[in-house]
C-alpha cells in the first residue's frame, strides 16, 4: 500500500534532528546522541506508517483534513502509553530509600492507574492499593506511585501487573512483607465482547508476612478494600 505521509515524516525526522543540532551549541550533542535521535525519529516514522495502514484498511481516507495528523498523534500517544518499557525501578528509587526504625505497616491506597490490555490494545484503568512492612528501609511514598506508573505504562494483563509491582517493591526494600491489590475496569469487557458495564476485576499478590500471617493480611484488606 502506498504511504501518503512522506512529507509529514520528513518533517518529523527533521524536528528530531534539529533538536540535536541545536544542542550542539551548548556542547551537549555528541555522536551517540545524534544516532539515538535518528533512531527515535525512524522508529516514530514506522509507527506512523503502521497507523496509516490500519486507518486505510478500515476504509478511511487518510488524506482528509481530520485524519492528516492522526497517525502521528496516535503514534506519539502509543509511545507515551507504553513508556514504562524505557524505565527501571532502580532509576527512581536509588535516591529515595532511607534507613528508618519503623516496623509498622505502611499503606498507600487509591493510586490511580491506566494501562493497555495486551490482548486487544484497549485500556483498563482503576486503582492500586499497596502496603509493606519495613525491615529497616522505607521509601518515599510518591515512589510507590511511580512504580505503579512504570509497570502500568506497558502492554499488560492485570494479574501480571499486580505481581510485577509487588516484586519490584520486595526486591528494592527487602521488607518483611508486601501486599498489592488492584481494582480495575477493562474496556475489552465494557466496549466489546460481553459488554458488561459494571464488571470490575480485583487481583492481589501477598508476599512475606502478608502471605503467611492471616491477621496481617486481614488488617491490610480491612484498611483498603471498600465494602
Amino acid at each position: 500500500m502506498e504511504y501518503h505521509h512522506t512529507s509529514e515524516m520528513k518533517g518529523v525526522v527533521a524536528e528530531y534532528l534539529n533538536m540535536c543540532i541545536e544542542s550542539e551549541h551548548n556542547g551537549l550533542c555528541r555522536a551517540d546522541k545524534n544516532t539515538k535521535d535518528a533512531e527515535d525519529a525512524n522508529k516514530l516514522s514506522r509507527i506512523v506508517k503502521a497507523y496509516t495502514t490500519v486507518l486505510s484498511e478500515l476504509g478511511e481516507d487518510v488524506d482528509r483534513e481530520g485524519l492528516l495528523r492522526t497517525p502521528l498523534r496516535a503514534a506519539k500517544a502509543m509511545q507515551f502509553l507504553t513508556k514504562g518499557y524505557q524505565e527501571k525501578t532502580q532509576d527512581i528509587l536509588n535516591d529515595a530509600i532511607f534507613d528508618e526504625n519503623h516496623e509498622e505497616m505502611v499503606i498507600v491506597k487509591d493510586i490511580e492507574l491506566f494501562s493497555l490490555c495486551e490482548h486487544h490494545l484497549v485500556p483498563f484503568f482503576g486503582k492500586a492499593h499497596i502496603a509493606y512492612l519495613p525491615n529497616k528501609k522505607v521509601v518515599g511514598l510518591s515512589k510507590l506511585a511511580r512504580i505503579v506508573e512504570i509497570y502500568s505504562r506497558r502492554l499488560q494483563v492485570q494479574e501480571r501487573l499486580t505481581k510485577q509491582i509487588a516484586s519490584a517493591i520486595s526486591e528494592a526494600l527487602e521488607p518483611a512483607g508486601v501486599a498489592v491489590v488492584i481494582e480495575a475496569v477493562h474496556m475489552c469487557m465494557v466496549m466489546r465482547g460481553v459488554q458488561k458495564m459494571n464488571a470490575s476485576t480485583v487481583t492481589s499478590v501477598m508476599l512475606g508476612r502478608f502471605h503467611d500471617d492471616h491477621k496481617t493480611r486481614k488488617e491490610f484488606l480491612a484498611l483498603t478494600i471498600r465494602k
